[in-house]
């Protein structure tokens, strides 16, 4: 069978991929990995199947829905975010002409199935969940002219009116199985088109697992996804896919691990570490990881090639932590900032404000402990919540919720737009804060003699700074309300 995979067009440069989808002021531009991935099982099991990334490409509407038609594909599959779903939705319509199944996937619809099936009106269903096993069912069941309605996971709109959803599809337990996505991207996608300032470029964006056993309120991916449970992939599949990545892309300069945190199993690490150091992988590579890690699996990471690491710090206040269930506390944090520093790995801190409870007091808390903390790059934004979250439930019912309309998550630019409040801090107040606290971290002079003098000794680094700045110098300097 046919099928097209479409990550849709939306606005230029659209990171749709990512935990919080927006155009990036650090121009980061995710893979569409989900979408690969389901790409490379429906390839696996025998299907025709054409992988668009629009935002990726530069393409418009009219441009991609040509691509779709040239392919002429029985099922067409169209990723979706929650600031685009109507967008998506408007894509998918389009895309389900006479005798084309067209369906939804990702987040979004995840949450909100009956609420999104219901803006549209000739797609034909959408996924709960992650989507792999589902979409090779349906499939399947399309190539045979078979009733998807038993399928677990689908989501169908009835001819005659409402809908029909036998229950949640099954997660893919041998993540073994699956193809690796750095070979679908090298069949599909132009690898130089994608960047993450936290690692070098160019780069390709890997699993290692899937789901996550801690409870963050806000973290999208395990409550929509993926679960709570932890499923690995073999110390063996990884290296081997990191092998291939270093033998046949020669161009690729680093590996992102992708995975909502890969240091839930440290022992598993240190056995990752040591089968890259024992076969020879000699490949950069940059992850998600938790501010708890202990010494020696750092140390022994970062000999074994680990460059940088991602951590949410979130908040410089213990109770702030708490109140999101972050699992850590301030302690924890500064512990490992000393043992990164230490075993020589950079380090990018994500730090949120608008956290229930949070006030003028604990925000400057939060922005005391990052020059404190002094990692190499940082984030200072406002919490992000996104529905079938608990942040965002919890927002909605507590009337701190600050969006009337799904387009309401992203400024008129598509940057990210903050749609929440607290008690005694306004959405302008908390965009307000970001706004300086970057200043007052990025404008330091010994930072910047520091990004300098760094620059000047390691080529790559001085690149990578460069092109993040490229684009983050116009966010940089722009002055507050209050200024």
């Amino acid at each position: 069978m046919k099928i097209s995979m479409v990550n849709p067009p939306f606005l230029p440069g659209y990171s749709r991929g990512q935990r919080s989808p927006a155009v990036t002021k650090s121009g980061t531009l995710y893979y569409p990995i989900w979408l690969a991935y389901a790409t490379g099982a429906l390839e696996r099991a025998g299907h025709d199947v054409q992988l668009i990334d629009a935002p990726a490409s530069g393409l418009g509407f009219d441009e991609a829905m040509r691509l779709v038609a040239e392919h002429d594909p029985a099922l067409v599959v169209v990723e979706t975010s929650t600031p685009s779903i109507v967008s998506d939705v408007a894509f998918a319509d389009a895309a389900a002409t006479d005798g084309r199944t067209a369906v939804l996937v990702g987040t979004h619809p995840s949450a909100l199935p009956a609420e999104t099936l219901a803006m549209g009106r000739r797609f034909q269903g959408l996924v709960v969940g992650e989507y792999e096993e589902p979409l090779t069912a349906l499939a399947a069941t399309l190539e045979k002219g078979g009733d998807p309605s038993g399928i677990g996971g689908i989501y169908l709109r009835k001819p005659g009116g409402g809908s029909s959803f036998r229950g949640p599809g099954d997660l893919v337990r041998d993540l073994d199985s699956l193809p690796w996505v750095s070979t679908v991207y090298a069949g599909h996608l132009d690898i130089g088109a994608y960047n993450n300032p936290n690692a070098l470029h160019p780069q390709v964006m890997i699993m290692g697992g899937r789901g996550c056993p801690y409870r963050c309120t806000f973290c999208v991916f395990p409550q929509t996804l993926t679960g709570r449970s932890f499923r690995k992939r073999s110390i063996g599949d990884i290296t081997g896919e990191v092998l291939w990545v270093q033998e046949n892309l020669p161009e690729v300069r680093a590996v992102f691990f992708e995975d909502d945190t890969i240091s839930v199993d440290r022992e598993r690490l240190k056995n990752l570490a040591r089968s890259f150091l024992r076969n020879g992988v000699n490949i950069s590579w940059t992850c998600n990881m938790r501010a708890d890690v202990d010494p020696e699996t750092l140390e022994l990471c970062a000999e074994a090639g680990l460059r940088s690491v991602c951590v949410g710090f979130e908040s410089g206040s213990d109770r702030m932590l708490a109140n999101i269930k972050k699992g850590i506390t301030v302690s924890d944090s500064r512990n490992f900032m000393k043992n990164a520093r230490k075993a020589g790995v950079l380090v990018h801190g994500c730090f949120m404000v608008g956290i229930p409870g949070e006030t003028a007091e604990t925000m400057e808390k939060t922005l005391d402990f990052a020059l404190e903390l002094d990692p190499d790059t940082v984030q200072f934004y406002p919490m992000m919540v996104y529905p079938g979250t608990e942040a965002y439930r919890r927002a909605k019912e507590s009337g701190h919720l600050a969006a009337s309309d799904w387009r309401d998550w992203l400024t008129p630019d598509g940057l990210h737009n903050c749609v929440i409040s607290t008690d005694e801090l306004s959405s302008a107040d908390l965009v307000d804060f970001c706004d300086r606290a970057r200043r007052r971290f990025y404008l330091r002079p010994g930072y910047v003699a520091r990004k300098l003098w760094r620059s000047l000794r390691d080529p790559d680094e001085a690149r990578r700074t460069l092109k993040a700045f490229a684009t983050f110098r116009r966010y940089l300097f722009r002055r507050s309300r209050r200024e």
